[in-house]
């Protein structure tokens, strides 16, 4: 099992990035590979998942351990496979998700692409009360969840980088345009966390 890859980020794609290492390139599929932008030339550290199959071996990467061990438990669900697990990690947040599965919401998790009433159900089966240690405490919120400010010139530049990586995803320029100004007027910790909310706010339109 490969539990990491430390290298040089030397590509990032529609769907994945490419870590050198060692003189090997490792290619890591990627629930938001944009959202890795900021480290391009880069040294980093990606965690990773290796899926094996009769017909197919592929990596996938993630930033942190907690979207990993999600990717993890959502494959173990029936109707969910390597596609539909990303697709959630894309669209929410792993506190979100957690929540939405601790309070049974299905509403909530049928806006996930693929997922329809009996998968969503499915899901609550399979894991409700298995993943609710990932929550942070109200009083004390750990370093998983933990959210720093940016100044005005890094939310827009973050912004920005959301909606490139939406559009690598097919959404349209006049999609994006209308969805511009409510991710400016959002306040996010990170790239990632604005993809997700454009993500959200597509699939509520």
């Amino acid at each position: 099992m490969i539990a990491y890859v430390r290298g040089k980020l030397s590509v990032i794609d529609d769907e994945s990035v490419i870590v050198e290492a060692n003189g090997v390139g490792y290619e890591l599929i990627c629930a938001n590979p944009f959202s890795f932008q900021e480290s391009l030339e880069k040294e980093i550290k990606i965690h990773t998942y290796h899926y094996v199959r009769e017909d197919l071996q592929a990596l996938y990467g993630f930033k942190k351990r907690e979207d990993k061990a999600l990717f993890s438990k959502l494959l173990n669900v029936s109707g969910i496979g390597p596609k539909g697990a990303l697709a959630v990690l894309a669209s929410t947040s792993v506190r979100d998700f957690v929540t939405a599965i601790e309070q049974e919401d299905e509403k909530f998790l049928t806006r996930f692409p693929g997922v329809g009433k009996k998968t969503a159900r499915q899901m609550i089966l399979d894991l409700k009360g298995k993943l609710v240690a990932w929550l942070p405490d109200e009083d004390n919120e750990t370093s998983i969840f933990y959210a720093k400010d940016l100044t005005s010139q890094e939310r827009s530049q973050a912004v920005e980088e959301a909606l490139e990586a939406m559009k690598a995803l097919g959404y349209s320029e006049r999609e994006l345009k209308a969805l511009r100004p409510k991710l400016a007027n959002s306040d996010h910790a990170n790239v990632d966390d604005y993809v997700r909310h454009g993500l959200q706010l597509m699939m509520k339109n």
